[in-house]
């Protein structure tokens, strides 16, 4: 027994030193920019569906899914016979923008999920590996078909990190682009919130256009996040985006459609348009389309393909094991209706989440559409901001609260207790923070967003099984639990932890 302990420590400690040493040469290498991995100090070795193996022999349940990518999780059977099916027939890997058998069976998938109205006449436009490059080709191309410049944006969105996508997203510097609000309940910039928030939203941004003072001229385009996620996982009222949608159609002006995060089932959905019934003009495409590779896409309506030949290329477009692995992907999320699963214990997750809401001061608000969630950390010790007084209780992008339903965008059915009354706690970056540091420890990774990077976010695989949600919501209230006891202490697991609760 002795031996065995021995050997077994041995190795461990051999497992842990090498984790260490790579982390060590990482810091040392690579660029100050990185991210993820100064939050998550975590080497992947071994990962299969939810769960991810560190080489220092830990495991933990992934629910950041590379940002989204893995709407199967790590390594679906599925995913891994269509790669090996292209290795080893011979096929060439990489082929520019040339037709192959592989291309053809994934815009033929892509095109087969696309909602109505788009997929009879939509076009498609294989852009670089990454989603940024997508939302720069569909500016360039509204821009080259109304023959216009500007653009339409809104505050708290994420586009990318490369110039245009910057210039568009909600941390703008050099402000290129109109900024217009994007309706959201618990810190609304009217400070109402509900279906009078988003009103009020969309007649700011009516009157944007409509007056020739305002300094607007008309865009080539307006673009959009079905649900903001980076911006703190705000789902954009289902009224909003048919208000939307009829004023730029009105204007023609070309919707653009961001489902680069949301899209193929995460929200409910196979496309987080679809909640409202709406056919954007184009649709920005990447991440899990490309079954965990990399591959990123513009649809769009036919009458807009005005540009010449060469006017967006990419050497890496051609990515043959990417759109192998996308069309399985596509392919499975369809046939065993992933977004139905999605919709349905997402639902079920919030619910049990906004216990925590009502349960500890520091959780502001818990938000999310299928299984894209968030949980608002704020400072409950705070004097709260003026002017927005508390919901009437929690509503989702239907508009409703609590299953009780709303009117339509415009009526005041969504009203405030106490509309002079006091709003949210500030944002708690540093209690998002430390539930992040506090999940890892229990075995749990999570991501943060937010305006502050106050949102703890959940991305798990659309693949999750109902025992896998609990663990992550039973590691992820311990968490919570663990930082609304102690804010500056350390928050190891423990099992007699008591909640600190809501006065």
């Amino acid at each position: 027994m002795a031996v065995t302990e021995s050997v077994t420590e041995e190795t461990f400690g051999g497992a842990r030193a090498a984790h260490e040493g790579i982390l060590r040469r990482q810091s040392a290498r690579e660029s100050r920019a990185r991210t993820y991995a100064r939050a998550l100090p975590i080497v992947p070795v071994r990962a299969r569906g939810l769960t991810i193996e560190g080489a220092d022999g830990r495991r933990y349940l992934d629910c950041l899914s590379g940002a989204g990518t893995l709407a199967l999780g790590h390594n679906h059977p599925v995913v891994l016979e269509a790669i090996r099916k292209v290795l080893d027939s011979g096929a060439p890997l990489s082929v520019l923008d040339l037709a192959t058998p592989v291309k053809d069976a994934f815009v033929t998938e892509l095109f087969r999920t696309l909602p109505p109205g788009l997929a009879d006449r939509a076009r498609v436009q294989f852009c670089g590996p990454a989603g940024t490059d997508a939302v720069e080709a569909a500016l360039k191309l509204v821009r080259t078909a109304t023959g216009r410049t500007g653009v339409l944006a809104f505050t708290g969105a994420y586009h990318g990190m490369t110039a245009g996508a910057l210039a568009a997203s909600g941390g703008a510097g050099d402000v290129r682009v109109a900024r217009l609000p994007y309706p959201q309940d618990y810190r609304c910039p009217f400070g109402v919130g509900g279906p009078r928030g988003a009103e009020l939203a969309a007649r700011w941004t009516e009157s944007l256009l409509d007056d020739p003072k305002s300094g607007v001229p008309l865009p080539a385009g307006m673009i959009l996040e079905p649900v903001q996620g980076e911006g703190g996982v705000h789902p954009a009222p289902d009224d909003w985006l048919r208000r939307m949608r009829r004023l730029t159609a009105d204007r023609s002006i070309p919707l653009i459609a961001d489902e680069i995060q949301t899209g193929v089932g995460r929200t409910g959905a196979f496309w987080a348009v679809e909640h409202s019934g709406i056919t954007p003009d184009v649709m920005v495409l990447s991440k899990a389309i490309g079954g965990s590779l990399p591959l990123a896409v513009v649809v769009y309506r036919d009458d807009l393909d005005l540009w010449a030949p060469g006017a967006h290329a990419g050497t890496f477009r051609g990515n043959q094991l990417a759109m192998a692995a996308g069309a399985a992907t596509l392919a499975h999320v369809r046939e065993n209706a992933l977004a139905d699963r999605a919709r349905v214990l997402g639902t079920r997750m919030l619910t049990r989440l906004r216990g925590l809401q009502d349960e500890f001061a520091c959780v502001g608000e818990v938000r999310g559409r299928g299984l894209m969630i968030g949980v608002e950390m704020v400072d409950p010790e705070t004097e709260r901001s003026p002017g927005q007084g508390k919901p009437t209780g929690s509503a989702d992008a239907t508009g409703s609260r609590d299953g009780r339903p709303a009117g339509p965008v415009g009526d005041a059915t969504g009203e405030r207790d106490g509309d002079a009354g006091p709003g949210p706690h500030p944002a708690a970056p540093g209690l998002a923070a430390a539930v992040q540091r506090a999940c890892l420890e229990r075995g749990l990774i999570v991501e943060l967003g937010g305006r502050h990077a106050g949102v703890v976010r959940l991305l798990p695989p659309l693949t999750i099984t109902d025992e896998q949600a609990d663990a992550v919501l039973d590691r992820l209230a311990d968490a919570v639990a663990a930082v609304a006891r102690d804010p500056s202490g350390r928050h190891g697991a423990r099992t007699d932890q008591k909640r600190v609760r809501k006065d």
